[in-house]
């Protein structure tokens, strides 16, 4: 799949995006509380990745959050997981380009966002439970 495809899909959903680089696009759309969901197209793959947070720095609310998170994955989760990069809390999705059709592509960003919409509050809450309590 070339880039200008994944870039049709891109307009064709109906998000704000700007391209970055060749093959890498970034998603913003403050007025829907989506921000910053990155597409990295590497063929045959195209990754869906957003950071929602740092994690906490100690270690009961590190617990309790990738407890949340570990049960989101496995009950809430329509696509993609949650994940931790560095110390960073991500919502990730990945698709194989070579079949890929927009109902494919437009799903996995409805997970994305959806994932998003009904997750950041709770998750922040927890994070900022610990952070509050370690000042």
């Amino acid at each position: 799949m070339a880039n200008e495809q994944i870039e049709e899909y891109l307009i064709d959903s109906g998000f704000p995006f700007e391209e970055v680089e060749e093959g890498l696009w970034l998603i913003h759309d403050e007025e829907d509380q989506v921000d910053n969901i990155v597409l990295h197209h590497n063929d045959p793959v195209l990754t869906f990745r957003v950071k929602l947070m740092n994690a906490p720095d100690g270690d009961e609310g590190r617990l309790e959050l990738f407890t949340k998170l570990l049960e989101l994955n496995a009950t809430s989760m329509v696509a993609g997981a949650y994940g931790l990069e560095d110390d960073a809390v991500v919502a990730v999705d990945t698709l194989q380009t070579e079949n890929l059709d927009f109902n494919e592509f437009q799903a996995a960003l409805d997970a994305i966002v959806l994932s998003i919409r009904e997750h950041y509050k709770p998750l922040t809450e927890i994070a900022n439970k610990y952070r509050d309590s370690e000042e």
